[in-house]
């Protein structure tokens, strides 16, 4: 009589040395997957910086010669050129009688720089009450003496590291990318030009000077920041509430500390008001999920959308994450602009020739939701003109990137956009 077939059993013992093997399969497949993503990014940067060795970023670019717009008893002006921003700031500095109030995100340690810390230290000199923002993680690589100032001037370093900054805490984790001057609560400067050599004379940028009322809205901005992040050592600084109200101007300052983030909304209202045209110059371009669907409703219905953004930007890795959007973007209708031989940083945007916005926000995820910025939100015919003029001056050193052209770019690229893919919530 043939015996019954007996069946195997597994031991409790077993079932958890299997559940052990799994978890470390699982580990190691995970460090492979974040590994791919990375190594690429990493081989990316590198080749870049080797390009960017032989084929520098210096090509002549068109200007405009600074304009003035009144706008509600103010006035604005507009700069497209460095060098002549550096040349009203300084002398704003010079003039001051009263304070000066200075927040940069990077502040180079070069000529330039030179020129800001010793015009900033000799109204310190005469009596001016001088006070000085600027990152240090954006800063690390400029000596730290640099930043050493008079003692009559107040310095406050962001600081490079903050508790939860390595477990990602949004609330703390967050870099103060803004660019802002105010002298006497009376002049104003904000827009995407940092401090620096390079920036005065091979990036094209744009920045707003702002005379009148409206300097309120970045002296608060500046004033609120500094008794937030203010030491002990820091004085307090007063404030002072608004005598005008200008519902035509304001400014949308995004607070990660606070989990507050006003200029992603200014943008998708905004966005979603268009009837005629909608132009956008960024100098990185990673728009999310509801900013790129509303861009493609409005081409849907109509609206003449356009975006300008480097051809190369500084930043590899954020020129090839931007590339996974044209696909759906150029599909949809909109027209991305490729700028020529140099660094265009501007973020600024206008839209039917009567809304518009001039800051340090860019679109993507580290300014609309990571870090300190701001933006001007400017409801005014005269300035969106004048800054559609811009746009069109920036266009003609542009070409057009089509729907055609793009699909026939290399199997190779298409196969580096999907590896790089993971790496977007860093940018």
């Amino acid at each position: 009589m043939p015996r019954p077939q007996q069946r195997a059993s597994l031991s409790p013992v077993n079932i958890q040395v299997d559940w052990r093997r799994i978890r470390r399969m699982a580990g190691r497949a995970a460090v492979v997957a974040a590994a791919i993503p990375l190594t690429a990014g990493a081989t990316v940067m590198a080749a870049d910086k080797i390009r960017g060795q032989r084929y520098p970023l210096n090509k002549k670019f068109p200007t405009a010669e600074p304009k003035s717009v009144g706008i509600d008893g103010n006035e604005a002006i507009v700069f497209t050129y460095g060098a002549d921003l550096y040349d009203s700031m300084i002398e704003a500095i010079e003039a001051a009688e009263h304070t000066v109030f200075l927040e940069s995100y990077i502040w180079k340690g070069d000529a330039t720089g030179e020129r800001f810390k010793q015009a900033l230290s000799a109204a310190a000199r005469r009596g001016v009450q001088v006070y000085v923002i600027y990152d240090g993680f954006a800063n690390l690589v400029v000596p730290q003496a640099f930043y050493t100032f008079p003692p009559q001037v107040q310095v406050l370093r962001f600081p490079a590291l903050r508790a939860g900054l390595l477990t990602l805490n949004l609330r703390r984790s967050g870099r103060d990318h803004r660019k802002i001057l105010v002298v006497d609560d009376e002049v104003a400067f904000v827009g995407g030009y940092n401090i620096g050599e390079e920036y005065a004379t091979k990036w094209r940028d744009t920045h707003l000077r702002l005379e009148g009322p409206a300097a309120w809205e970045l002296r608060n901005a500046f004033v609120d920041f500094w008794n937030r992040w203010r030491t002990g050592k820091h004085p307090v600084l007063q404030d002072k509430g608004a005598e005008h109200w200008q519902p035509g101007l304001r400014a949308a300052r995004n607070s990660p500390s606070d989990l507050v983030f006003p200029i992603r909304g200014i943008y998708l209202d905004a966005i979603d008001r268009a009837t005629s045209h909608i132009y956008i110059t960024q100098a990185y371009f990673i728009p999310d999920r509801d900013i790129l669907d509303s861009l493609l409703e409005a081409a849907a219905r109509g609206v003449d959308v356009r975006v300008l953004v480097p051809e190369r930007s500084n930043h590899s890795l954020a020129d090839w994450l931007a590339r996974g959007r044209y696909t759906k973007l150029l599909r949809g209708g909109v027209r991305i602009m490729l700028y020529e031989g140099a660094m265009v940083h501007a973020k600024t945007a206008t839209i039917d020739g009567r809304w518009a916005t001039v800051g340090t926000a860019n679109i993507d995820r580290l300014s609309l939701t990571g870090n300190y910025e701001i933006n001007l939100e400017i409801v005014d015919a005269d300035l969106a003109r004048t800054l559609e003029d811009v746009f069109r001056m920036d266009e003609s050193n542009c070409h057009e990137l089509t729907f055609e052209d793009w699909r026939s770019r290399s199997f190779l690229t298409k196969i580096g956009e999907r590896v790089l893919e993971p790496l977007e919530p860093l940018l």
